[in-house]
């Protein structure tokens, strides 16, 4: 990795990491990424052709599951745990921990039909609840750092979520569902048009309460497209929207606190989320001859959120929003050698501010050094650029693929405030001075590649053998490098990388499928905030583990299907972070379960419908970096029904939490207080369904 500030022209630069990156035997790209999460939209391949870990969770499987957070959804892929927040939001782990801090977001890419919903540099801890998961043609799970075409994010996981397109099924449909604690739920779709220009319109809306004191959200999520596939191009264009406001519960505190009668309380009957996201894309592609093609995405964004800190003393209101363009440009060649090159660029101007209102409640240095008005007001201009390419060939019946990335970020950092750690009056606080420290005007640039090495070899035309190095990073967040603290003028900080082996096994006939893979990784220049407040990268962890997924029909009808993962996280480094916590090289990563694993048994039948038994586990887990205390884990158990009423109408029932748990969404200990976001008890779900395909 290296970074600093230009210098030559950056087409040489590139070049010269190019060379660099084909040299190192260890650096290479896995070309069929492109095949199952790529910019053009290309369908996956079967599973026995995939070298990458790749879960793919199709339609017929969204609609059954009928997740009301993507954490139900998502307990389907091996390894992935979203842990569920208040309302919709959301913490992510694949193949890791759940990461939290200000940039822990960027450590996995987040992608709509192929465009990433964030631009370098903005991600957001909940940024998942803008994807219209719910009426997804597929969701599609790289575990593991991603290909040549994601770029920077790709770190631990790849989430792509792609719709229907105008042409697919169904047709006509709408839904309606009720559940506990006011929850109503209506979907609907329509589409119309000739062959030669089709349209679809995608509507999604949603209310709920909550069994905790004052809790509860609105969302709605829309999306038009557009296709002409007789046209210059055939052009495909969509426009997606998505709006949440959210009355957010904090953590229930205390001991065990998720078991009784707090588990129901809401500490932050105050806290908010409001946020609005547009997202518009155009798809081109072109036939180049026999051989060769060329595909164009341009896009464009906007993201707006508010919301008030009611984790934080003193809780300051937050308002960010960015404004984003871009475009993907792909060529490929077929034939007795693959070769796909490509490149990214992007525009963005974000803007953040963040103010308190109210006087701290607590100690005379804790009032002192969080001032009323004005902690952060900034904007920053940023031009993301990279190049990338990928070979793939055969040699005998061995198939390689290689490849690498390299990206460019460029950021612009107005400071709308005074420089330093005064107060909005421009006064010294007291107590050593005020927490918030504003770097003056700077531009900072950052440069890095990704890279792969895939092998495949078919042991038969059902059972391959795999093989994939990789490695991968993510670019420092704006938020990591000018929302500084006192003590700091500058962050200097570099782009945390994650490389590793990893061996594979797919099998797939016409009644089993079942893949299995290994993987060790180390991720290094980690990024956090030590006990002085300094955000630093010199952090270093290890992640390791196996996991697995398959499916067996064992008789007409019955099937059984499953999803394990056991990983070891850990530390390899030594420091005192902020919450007076430690880290020792040898700990486990706090939030890091060893097993997270779900299985279940489905039966289908003309007379009773079809019925779902699942099964998910969470494994036990260390609540702080210490590992001083510990949650034990649970397991839920689910029940899914759902039957045709006639050729056009069906009803659902979904039964989740059968055994009414007590458990504990998520959970830890910080600051020396036990925390959890305590999990729904037993809840029925009754929806009745219009489709015309």
């Amino acid at each position: 990795m290296v970074t600093g500030h230009a210098g030559a022209g950056w087409p040489v630069y590139y070049f010269a990491m190019l060379d660099h990156a084909l040299l190192a035997a260890a650096l290479s790209v896995d070309a069929r990424v492109l095949d199952a999460l790529t910019v053009t939209a290309r369908r996956p391949q079967p599973l026995v052709t995939q070298v990458e870990a790749l879960s793919v969770l199709d339609a017929d499987a969204i609609a059954g599951v009928a997740a009301t957070h993507a954490n139900e959804l998502l307990a389907r892929v091996p390894g992935a745990w979203i842990s569920r927040g208040s309302g919709q939001e959301q913490l992510v782990a694949i193949r890791s921990p759940v990461l939290t801090g200000a940039g822990a977001c960027g450590a996995f890419l987040m992608l709509d039909d192929g465009v990433p919903i964030r631009p370098a540099g903005w991600c957001n801890v909940n940024q998942l609840f803008e994807l219209n998961t719910e009426q997804a043609g597929a969701v599609e799970v790289l575990r593991g750092p991603g290909a040549a075409v994601h770029g920077s994010n790709a770190l631990h996981g790849v989430i792509n979520v792609r719709p229907r397109a105008p042409g697919d099924s169904p047709a006509q449909a709408w839904t309606l569902e009720l559940g506990p604690n006011r929850y109503h739920r209506s979907q609907g779709t329509i589409t119309g048009g000739l062959t030669s220009s089709p349209w679809r319109i995608d509507a999604y809306g949603v209310s709920s309460g909550s069994f905790r004191d004052q809790e509860g959200f609105d969302q709605q999520k829309l999306r038009l497209q557009w296709q002409q596939p007789d046209g210059f191009g055939a052009p495909r264009l969509q426009l997606a929207l998505s709006n949440l406001n959210q009355e957010t519960a904090g953590f229930v505190t205390g001991r065990n606190a998720f078991r009784d009668a707090r588990r129901r309380s809401n500490e932050n009957p105050e806290a908010f989320r409001d946020a609005t996201s547009v997202q518009a894309q155009g798809h081109w592609q072109w036939a180049l001859g026999t051989r060769h093609s060329l595909s164009w995405v341009p896009y464009a964004r906007y993201q707006r959120m508010d919301f008030l800190q009611h984790f934080s003393p003193g809780k300051p209101r937050e308002l960010s929003d960015t404004q984003s363009a871009g475009s993907q440009l792909l060529w490929r060649r077929q034939g007795g050698l693959d070769v796909q090159a490509g490149v990214d660029l992007e525009w963005t101007r974000g803007d953040l501010l963040e103010r308190q209102d109210s006087s701290v409640i607590g100690s005379a240095a804790l009032q002192a050094i969080r001032p009323l008005g004005r902690h952060y007001d900034y904007r920053v201009d940023s031009f993301n650029s990279a190049l990338f390419a990928q070979v793939q060939a055969h040699v005998g019946r061995l198939e390689l693929n290689l490849g690498a990335r390299l990206e460019r970020l460029r950021y612009r950092y107005d400071n709308r405030a005074s420089d330093g750690n005064l107060r909005e009056d421009g006064t010294a606080c007291g107590f050593g001075g005020c927490l918030f420290n504003r770097p003056g005007d700077r531009r900072d640039v950052f440069n890095d590649a990704s890279a792969q090495l895939g092998l495949r070899l078919p042991l038969s035309t059902t059972t391959a053998l795999v093989a994939r190095y990789a490695r991968a990073f993510r670019m420092p967040q704006t938020s990591e490098l000018y929302r500084l603290q006192r003590g700091q003028d500058v962050a200097d900080l570099e782009a945390e990388t994650l490389r590793g082996p990893e061996l594979g096994l797919r099998h797939a006939t016409g009644n089993v499928q079942m893949d299995i893979d290994a993987y060790s990784y180390h991720k290094h220049h980690v990024i956090g905030r030590d006990a002085d407040g300094f955000n630093f990268s010199d952090g270093t962890t290890r992640h390791r583990g196996i996991d697995a997924q398959g499916r067996w029909r064992f008789r007409p009808g019955w099937w059984v299907q499953g999803n394990a993962a056991y990983a070891r996280h850990q530390y390899a480094f030594d420091r005192d972070i902020a919450g007076g916590e430690r880290i020792r090289a040898g700990n486990a990563v706090d939030s890091a379960p060893r097993w997270l694993a779900a299985a279940r048994l489905g039966h289908e039948q003309p007379m009773f419908g079809r019925f779902e038994l699942e099964w998910v586990h969470v494994g036990a887990y260390w609540l702080d970096a210490a590992n001083s205390e510990r949650y034990r884990g649970h397991d839920l158990w689910h029940l899914r029904w759902q039957r045709p009423l006639s050729a056009s109408w069906h009803g659902a029932l979904r039964l989740m939490n059968l055994t009414d748990r007590r458990y504990a969404e998520r959970a830890d200990l910080a600051f020396g207080s036990f925390r959890y976001f305590p999990g729904a008890g037993r809840s029925l779900f009754l929806e009745i369904a219009y489709r015309r395909d």
